[in-house]
């Protein structure tokens, strides 16, 4: 009989099925889905049905939830944390204690950072700095 692994991701669910990630060793809820290409660094988090894919990295004390989706060559790193409906893509760059939720969208070459919050149906787009 197999043991299966669980994590506790702090988000009031207790312990769930989780696993190491393959490329940078983050944790990752199995109700998650992280592509082998991307890279989760050792203390970031990927959880909820949030999906990482592309050459997106998420590392530092970052956290993935939710429904959000990290994809192309995004960053979030830092303690940034990007949940809800929330997309970051492209070459965007999300750090610090910043926060994208909601249905939120950052992409292009946009970098949100330090305490910023991106929410609602707010865009950051392409070449914009919050």
């Amino acid at each position: 009989m197999t043991t299966k692994e669980t994590f506790d991701f702090q988000d009031g669910n207790g312990p769930v099925p989780a696993h190491k990630h393959s490329n940078g060793g983050g944790w990752v809820a199995d109700t998650a889905t992280v592509a082998e290409t991307a890279y989760i660094g050792p203390a970031a988090r990927v959880y909820g049905r949030a999906l990482v894919y592309g050459d997106a990295s998420v590392s530092g004390n970052a956290r993935v939830s939710g429904r959000a989706r990290v994809y192309g060559d995004a960053w979030v790193y830092g303690r940034a944390l990007v949940y809800g409906n929330a997309a970051v893509f492209g070459r965007a760059w999300v750090y610090g204690d910043a926060r994208v939720y909601g249905d939120a969208l950052v992409y292009g070459d946009a970098w949100v950072y330090g305490d910023a919050w991106v929410y609602g149906n707010a865009r950051v787009e392409e070449g914009a700095v919050t």
